[in-house]
């Protein structure tokens, strides 16, 4: 059974010798570019191609076709080879891009066998070089990766961008163009090519090296582009319907590129058929990674669904202003005030309010139809970091190698569609720390709860922000340190306990505030001042250089004004130098410190365990309802994310 990949989907190769078979519709160059364990091109021997001689344990095909069959025994793959892409060149003389001919489609097979993994090309437009497929070394054991990254300037630009300086890219994609005419029996053909043939990018002027090359990049401002060969909202196309202005799906930040795209999503479904809305593909946004693309297009979907609203409300309230002046002139008439006239004049206007409502209320739901149909490709796609807790990815078992890029908060949603939840992402590291309210007058659903409800929750709330920070950082990158004064979070801090990932047992009593505010305290002093004296490299041997979060929980129950002073020392103070805040309080019950603590509460970003609509966008100030992303009940994703963190720990230790 074969298993159709999309963008940035991999899958372990179970075979040692295999096939890589290519059907296009028109002729290509099929190439392999050799990387080391970074993905870094060295010298000529990094391209095979038909003027080179190919490595032992690689057949390539030596001439254009429409279909291809590369063999590769990945047993006798040199040391040195980490990664081999799959390269698919237009040769001069052919189609101009990609984008004008059927799309390409890459597949691996045992020799002679059934293919086990596919990958069709879609989404190109102006590219006339593309990574097709990618095999790799992983932990000693090799995966075929979707790729699909396109060059719009060529193979040059390819090969400068996976490390080759400019010139030397530059000889190397005419010397394979040219080897490939020639095999062919054109040479004559390509026989006055210059050896920057195969389009070698540009230089950034004043001896700066060449800028990398964006796929299908264009110059001045972007224009929409479709993700298949229907267009988008506001593409030229087939004339919409009348009616209110639709929201335009790919505006600037949300161009489709070439980057690598995210681990495992539905497959994109065939080209829409004219005047039709595309297929959405998880990852269609700008970046230099998965998770930047998809980062960006999830608020891209965030700033379309506000706009495509504020479109529809607009409406309404155009409409029902215009109805009141139609009634206001037709009962200004003396001679429609009684009759058949009035009641005809009145029903005239409501009709009239009625259809344009009708018209706006077509086109929103039109727009939303899009945006969750985006939305259900877009959510099996996230990775950890911005995945709801019930997605199957929390099941894996891989352990992440850097940073992520954000952090899902929660869920944002408006009222025309409460069932479209758009993720709420903060960049990470945060730049403000986090209040989760745990207070009774925050919100009517909070007053509706019971109170020691309202407070469990908000603390399982805060633990899971714990536990997804552990999660998605590399292991040691982050300690967390809990402030429970009172013991009264001791059961919901009871998964973080008992897997042992705290930096120090939770901090009880006014002694453990104190000890727990002056260590943090002292290690933003430390390395303000390494990083004014440019030597961050002389902080003492007992400074965690790891970033910190403190949960605080209960405050301000056991604090006194120097812990107070010191927490908001750290609030201000600690996200510049890695140290982060998260506190579960009640404003009301620090309302003895009176103004004192406004510039802290100010300072932090409040979220409430309950849905609540206290957010706004920064487009049209909707009062977005947030609701916390919770695990499910009954659930143990949390307890098995922190054995994975634990076990990542050990591991890590010399």
């Amino acid at each position: 059974m074969t298993a159709e990949l999309v963008r940035g989907q991999n899958l372990p190769v179970p075979h040692e010798r295999i096939e890589v078979r290519v059907s296009a519709g028109t002729p290509v160059l099929a190439l392999a570019a050799l990387a080391d364990e970074e993905g870094r091109l060295a010298g000529p021997g990094a391209l095979a191609h038909p003027g080179a001689p190919a490595p032992s344990w690689l057949g390539l095909p030596g001439e254009a076709a429409d279909r291809h069959t590369l063999a590769v025994d990945l047993g006798a793959v040199a040391a040195e080879v980490h990664r081999i892409g799959v390269l698919l060149v237009l040769p001069p003389g052919g189609p101009s891009r990609f984008g004008a001919v059927p799309a390409a489609h890459a597949a691996v097979a045992a020799p002679g066998g059934p293919e086990f993994a596919g990958f069709t090309l879609t989404g190109l437009d102006a590219e006339t070089a593309v990574v097709a497929l990618e095999l790799y070394r992983r932990q000693g054991a090799w995966k075929v990766r979707a790729v699909g990254q396109g060059y719009a300037d060529g193979l040059g630009a390819l090969l400068t961008d996976g490390g080759l300086a400019a010139p030397q890219a530059a000889e190397l994609a005419g010397a394979a163009l040219r080897a490939a005419a020639r095999t062919a029996g054109d040479g004559h053909a390509l026989a006055s090519l210059p050896p920057q043939a195969g389009a070698e990018p540009q230089d950034g002027g004043a001896g700066r090296p060449p800028a990398p090359q964006a796929p299908a990049a264009v110059p001045g401002p972007p224009e929409p582009v479709p993700v298949s060969g229907a267009p988008y909202a506001g593409t030229p196309g087939p004339a919409p319907a009348a009616g209110p202005p639709t929201i335009d799906y790919a505006h600037p930040r949300r161009r489709r590129t070439s980057a690598e795209a995210p681990e495992p999503a539905p497959r994109p479904a065939p080209a829409a058929e004219p005047g039709r809305p595309p297929a959405p593909v998880a990852g269609d946004a700008a970046g230099w990674s998965m998770d930047e693309r998809l980062y960006n297009q999830v608020w891209g979907m965030f700033e379309d669904l506000a706009r495509t609203v504020a479109a529809y409300r607009s409406a309404v309230d155009f409409a029902d202003s215009r109805l009141d002046r139609e009634l206001d002139e037709a009962l200004s008439d003396p001679r429609h005030r009684i009759g058949g006239a009035a009641d005809a004049a009145r029903d005239t206007a409501r009709a009239r309010r009625d259809d344009l409502v009708a018209q706006a209320r077509a086109v929103l739901d039109r727009d939303l139809a899009q945006l969750v149909a985006e939305s259900e490709v877009v959510e099996p796609a996230l990775p950890p970091a911005y995945a709801r807790w019930d997605n199957p990815v929390w099941h894996g078992r891989d352990v992440p190698e850097e940073a992520p890029l954000a952090l899902r908060l929660g869920n944002l949603s408006l009222p025309e569609m409460p069932g479209l939840r758009i993720p709420m992402l903060m960049r990470v590291p945060l730049e403000r720390g986090l209040w989760i309210d745990n207070g009774r007058t925050g919100s009517e659903a909070a007053m509706a709860m019971d109170t020691d409800r309202l407070r469990r929750t908000a603390m399982d709330m805060a633990v899971a922000h714990a536990v997804r920070l552990l999660a998605v950082h590399p292991a040691d990158r982050i300690s967390v340190h809990v402030i429970d004064a009172a013991g009264a979070g001791a059961a919901s801090l009871a998964p973080l306990v008992r897997a042992g990932v705290l930096a120090a047992p939770p901090a009880a009593g006014a002694e453990g505030v104190s000890r727990t505010l002056a260590q943090l305290t002292r290690r933003v002093d430390l390395v303000q001042m390494a990083l004014r004296a440019d030597a961050p490299e002389d902080l003492p041997a007992d400074v965690d250089r790891a970033e910190q979060l403190l949960l605080v929980h209960d405050f301000p129950h056991g604090f006194d004004d120097r812990a107070v002073t010191q927490l908001r020392y750290l609030a201000d103070e600690g996200p510049a130098v890695g140290v982060h805040l998260l506190m579960v309080a009640d404003r009301d019950e620090a309302s003895a410190y009176g103004p004192l603590l406004d510039p802290l509460w100010r300072s932090l970003m409040r979220l409430s365990p309950v849905p609540d609509s206290h957010l706004a966008d920064p487009w049209v100030q909707h009062a977005w309802t947030f609701e916390p992303d919770l695990p499910p009940q009954g659930s143990t994703v949390l307890d098995q994310a922190l054995d994975r963190v634990r076990e990542a720990r050990r591991a890590a230790r010399p």
